[in-house]
């Protein structure tokens, strides 16, 4: 059978020797793993610290491991974290101002960036990434910390072939299949007689880590199988978002839902903190008890807090209505007029961490349609 031009089988076997290709190369790899419950990020040196045979189950406000295919590596969807936290840290030290006598010395903190391999993000995320590269590395005040991450951080997706109930990815164009971005593309085909893994590599990088493995090229017959397992998730999706949000629920600033919803949000931010696209920041000064020494930090905020949009005299968004229209008509409409794209790439972590299990696609849909 006729082979497919920039594709290529490996084996499970096979290309569980990528992990000492990339700590040949220099990588530090960051993948998925299972902690405290959840399938997060975390460093991982082999296929052992992978979750091979795990899946999860998903649904506003739960989230539950259980056993999954036997083997399967990449059977389950997204977990809490996403590669926002590798590339702009929840807490990141900005500068220490200490007392010299009469005089004060400001020392900023030396900031070593590793060469990381992100293994196993989503499309999703991928696409997450893209809209925080326009606002942290392509705006008009790039964070230079950002920019360094991200020029040494090579990344291997994996195709989505096991969506949760909570994913609409289909709807914002970022999945299950990711197009480009990458370094290296992998797709997972695991059935009853085959099990082995479809890659497409995107760079001269993932074209480097393929020659290292062992490998074939792929047929066409593999190649369909592969397509299958992300037609199969996209099939598997029910939750949308609706179509063109650009400047429909700005329109709608006044409508009766954004009461009921209020009456049911907790303003606790969950939302913003599991969003992979989320940017926001608050610079925190603390100073020690002797008075010698102050540090100024970088966190993550969230327009969910009081002290968010805090001007003089108190906060502009001062209730629980104000702060989750700002949130959702933020991400799923202005954010075309700033950026030229949707702040939302469909993972629905918002809607499975959010712990009254409030459903953005459900919302979105009640206010632009007049529900």
């Amino acid at each position: 059978m006729a082979t497919v031009p920039g594709c290529f089988v490996v084996t499970p076997s096979d290309l569980s020797a990528l992990f000492g290709i990339l700590d040949e190369l220099g990588y530090r790899t960051l993948g998925p793993t299972v902690r405290d419950g959840a399938i997060v990020i975390g460093e991982i040196s082999g296929i052992s610290d992978l979750p091979i045979g795990i899946t999860d189950e998903q649904g506003p406000g739960r989230y539950r491991l259980r056993d999954g295919v036997a083997g399967a590596w990449f059977g389950f969807a997204v977990g809490p974290q996403s590669a926002r936290a590798h590339l702009s840290p929840p807490e990141r030290p900005l500068l220490e101002i200490r007392s010299r006598g009469p005089t004060l010395e400001f020392v900023e903190p030396e900031h070593h960036t590793e060469r990381t391999a992100l293994f196993g993000i989503r499309p999703c995320d991928l696409a997450a990434m893209e809209v925080q590269d326009r606002v942290l590395a392509r705006g008009p005040h790039p964070d230079p910390r950002y920019v360094a991450a991200r020029d040494t951080t090579l990344v291997v997706v994996v195709n989505c072939g096991v969506p949760a109930d909570t994913c609409f990815c289909p709807s914002t164009r970022t999945g299950p299949r990711a197009r480009s971005g990458f370094d290296l593309s992998v797709t997972e085909v695991v059935d009853q007689t085959d099990h082995y893994f479809v890659l497409e590599p995107g760079s001269e990088a993932g074209v480097e880590i393929v020659e290292r493995l062992e490998h074939r090229p792929a047929d066409r017959a593999e190649v369909n199988a592969a397509l299958a397992t992300t037609e199969a998730a996209v099939e598997a999706i029910s939750r949308s978002l609706p179509e063109q949000l650009n400047g429909r629920l700005l329109a709608a600033a006044d409508h009766s839902r954004w009461d009921e919803v209020a009456a049911r949000c907790l303003s606790c931010g969950n939302c913003t903190m599991v969003c992979p696209t989320c940017f926001c920041s608050d610079v925190r000064d603390t100073t020690d008890l002797a008075g010698d020494t102050a540090t100024r930090v970088q966190v993550w905020d969230s327009c969910f807090t009081l002290g968010h949009s805090h001007l003089h005299g108190g906060s502009v968004r001062a209730d629980t209505r104000s702060r989750y229209r700002q949130w959702l008509t933020h991400k799923l409409d202005t954010w075309w007029d700033q950026f030229g794209q949707s702040g939302c790439v469909g993972c629905g972590r918002c809607i499975t961490w959010c712990p009254p299990g409030i459903d953005l696609t459900v919302e979105a849909a009640a206010i632009v349609g007049g529900g």
